[in-house]
């Protein structure tokens, strides 16, 4: 990457929470960054944010890089013109609704504008890229960039080339992601949902099976994992959990791959999240958090998501792994 970043922009299409998140990354990063949003409301209520969350950062010591808080928002720019955001950007990151009708609505208006040594990016979270490159120009330059929500605060990306996505664009992404303080993982291949959302959708699915058939309630199946699992998998993914819990993988296997099969067997069939239950559940949360309070328990999260990152850097410092 060149040394002087704030010459070099990255185009942002959509202002929602995983575009404003981008806009923040980048920035902290010192990119100069143009956020696009066919709604002039919406653009000014993403800036409005990325305003609040920098305040909020900083007077926590949260802060993502070595720019001041004004310094990161004099690189971010709203702007309601396409072209605009995407003409000189040497990154474009697509960030509209999942809908593969829409994002191939917005990389068709990319690809004639676009330079040709840019490259094109969707932030899809489960549609394959070879769906949405297939008819471009450019779809050589197109690639998948999966970010964990929210992005500015799980480091964690998804990083899908197509099949005749150049190789080089996947090392560059994979280089621009780490530059910018997110953790890549290449998926090798295409596979309906990534792996990200393959095991998410696993536990959501089991989740909600043991709800519907009244084994915990919502709020205790929750602390099951932020209690629990979740505080192992903060730091170490399941597999070597596995490794370490049973003196190796081997002597896992032989301890327990009859009880892993028996109870995986009961887990039957996928069911859909619809119905009673899903009133029920939402009921049951909403009482806890109602929805009128998501912004101010989607803040109280992502302090805490902040401050953990910022205490695994300080491990990683003085024990590496």
């Amino acid at each position: 990457m060149a040394d002087r970043k704030s010459e070099r922009q990255v185009g942002i299409i959509g202002s929602g929470l995983i575009g404003h998140s981008f806009a923040m990354l980048y920035a902290a990063a010192g990119y100069r960054v143009r956020m696009y949003d066919i709604k002039p409301e919406q653009l000014r209520h993403a800036l409005s944010i990325i305003d609040d969350q920098l305040e909020h950062l900083s007077q926590n010591e949260l802060l993502r890089g070595k720019l001041t808080i004004k310094e990161q928002r004099a690189l971010i720019t709203g702007t309601n013109d396409f072209a605009e955001c995407v003409k000189d950007a040497f990154f474009i990151q697509e960030c509209v609704n999942e809908s593969l009708e829409l994002k191939r609505e917005v990389h068709a208006k990319i690809d004639p504008i676009c330079r040709k040594d840019a490259i094109i990016s969707s932030s899809t979270s489960a549609l394959v890229p070879s769906l949405i490159s297939e008819n471009l120009t450019n779809k050589n330059r197109f690639i998948v960039c999966h970010p964990t929500n929210p992005p500015f605060y799980a480091p964690l990306v998804e990083v899908i080339p197509a099949p005749w996505t150049d190789p080089e664009v996947v090392i560059t992404t994979k280089e621009l992601m780490a530059e910018i303080g997110q953790v890549p993982v290449i998926v090798k291949k295409e596979i309906d949902g990534f792996v990200f959302n393959r095991i998410q959708y696993s536990i959501i699915g089991e989740c909600w099976r043991l709800y519907e058939e009244g084994v915990m309630s919502a709020e205790d199946i929750d602390k099951v994992m932020s209690e629990g699992l979740g505080r192992r998998y903060a730091f170490m993914g399941p597999l070597e959990i596995t490794y370490l819990n049973a003196d190796g993988l081997l002597i896992f296997g032989d301890l327990y791959r009859e009880t892993l099969y028996r109870v995986q067997c009961s887990f039957g069939p996928p069911k859909k999240m619809e119905g009673p239950t899903l009133e029920k559940m939402h009921n049951e949360i909403a009482a806890r958090i109602p929805l009128d309070k998501l912004y101010e328990r989607r803040k109280w999260r992502d302090i805490r998501l902040a401050s953990l990152q910022k205490l695994i850097n300080e491990l990683d410092e003085s024990h590496p792994k």
